[in-house]
């Protein structure tokens, strides 16, 4: 007799997969496996990725359980990057010409999604870009072989903007990490903050490199401007170090902040009886959403692994899942029968249906948005909605002229 665990497993599986198992099979070596190769910084950002590699997990063994795509079953051959993009195109052309991956997936560092956006494009290879975050890889620096499932930086501080332009506060300081999601998130910030409050003023700046903030100097530079307000960028490590310090000299006393990421339970949980009240936030607060796609997720996700999912299980299912629809779609792992599969794709994961937009490959996956809430010595989002990421994207003639000039 099955288990309750079985069942919820195979419910999941069957919901999840959608009609996947009546799109045509794919033909002749029927037995070979699809291979998935995956590049990934798992030694440099664990706290994103080991969760993210269990959600991809998950969802090979649902669809494997199912009976695979067209009756072949899903591989997944996954290595790390060491946070290099030089490695991340070495380990990636590996995976192409040695394992004789089908596709590639992966990347969490904006400079590595760029560089191996790049080789996808010299080669000629279908890449999803699961998690960085830089509206490089779909508008500047978009090509045909490069798709992207996360929400961009554009994307997500378009969400938290209109939730701040109505206090009408004029004094913001930064601090970003001084790297390419950074730099992006902080010029896309004061793009949008300036056409909706052109008197706004951004007195400081602070760019600490990537795992290694001074938070001291950090939070007294910021403190020294005496700004109305601050958008933080920071995350792992660096975030929990800027709100230590933050809290110690008094620095968001007062103050609004804006804060992208850090509702996501990979860097909220850690902060503890140190998470700060009120902050505005993107995140996901697992512990109360209420929708059948992510019940199923949830369920699932704690029978396998008796954990609670992070955001990083979210995106790791969420691209398999879309990897899986895509050559269902395309009968096929071919690359340009992926791309056309891939372009204008529908998708059910556990945030809903996506869809990957023709225009730019960007998928419409959206973010949750609330604020941070010191609940007992935990940190918990709290007024939390969900935004849809189409409805957060520039008009289409923009994003037309950014990849026509990349």
């Amino acid at each position: 007799m099955a288990t309750r665990r079985q069942v919820l497993r195979g419910g999941l599986a069957a919901s999840a997969l959608g009609t996947l198992g009546v799109l045509k099979p794919i033909p002749a070596h029927a037995q070979e496996p699809i291979r998935i190769g995956e590049v990934n910084s798992y030694k440099a950002q664990p706290m994103f990725l080991e969760p993210y590699k269990k959600g991809m997990d998950l969802a090979v063994e649902e669809i494997n359980k199912a009976g695979g795509i067209g009756g072949r079953k899903v591989e997944l051959i996954v290595r790390d990057d060491n946070a290099n993009p030089g490695d991340a195109v070495r380990v990636a052309e590996e995976l192409v010409s040695r394992e004789q991956v089908h596709v590639l997936t992966g990347s969490f560092l904006s400079s590595i999604g760029l560089a191996l956006t790049d080789f996808a494009k010299q080669k000629k290879f279908f890449f999803l870009a699961s998690e960085p975050l830089t509206d490089k890889i779909v508008w500047d620096n978009g090509n045909r072989y490069t798709f992207r499932l996360r929400p961009s930086t554009y994307m997500q501080v378009a969400m938290l903007v209109p939730d701040v332009v109505g206090k009408k506060l004029k004094r913001w300081a930064l601090v970003y990490p001084n790297y390419e999601y950074g730099q992006s998130a902080a010029a896309t910030f004061k793009q949008l903050m300036k056409a909706a409050q052109p008197d706004v003023e951004f007195v400081a700046e602070q760019a600490p490199p990537l795992g290694r903030v001074d938070s001291g100097s950090v939070v007294q530079a910021l403190a020294d401007a005496k700004p109305d307000a601050i958008f933080n960028v920071l995350f792992g490590a660096d975030l929990a170090k800027f709100v230590r310090e933050g809290n110690t000299r008094g620095l968001f006393k007062g103050r609004e902040v804006v804060s992208l990421l850090t509702g996501e339970p990979e860097y909220l949980d850690p902060l503890k009886d140190e998470t700060p009240d009120g902050w505005l936030v993107t995140g996901y607060p697992w512990y109360g959403i209420k929708t059948p796609e992510h019940d199923a997720f949830l369920k699932a996700y704690q029978a396998r692994f008796n954990d609670y999912p992070r955001l990083g299980s979210i995106v790791g299912y969420s691209a398999i899942r879309s990897l899986a629809a895509g050559i269902a779609k395309a009968g096929s792992t071919d690359t340009e029968k992926l791309i056309a599969a891939f372009e204008g794709l529908s998708v059910d994961t556990p945030f809903g249906k996506i869809l990957y937009r023709p225009l730019d490959h960007q998928s419409t996956m959206g973010a949750y948005v609330g604020r941070t809430k010191n609940d007992g010595g935990k940190g918990v989002m709290v007024d939390y909605r969900y935004l849809d990421g189409a409805k957060f994207m520039p008009p289409d003639d923009v994003v037309r002229k950014l990849r026509a000039a990349g």
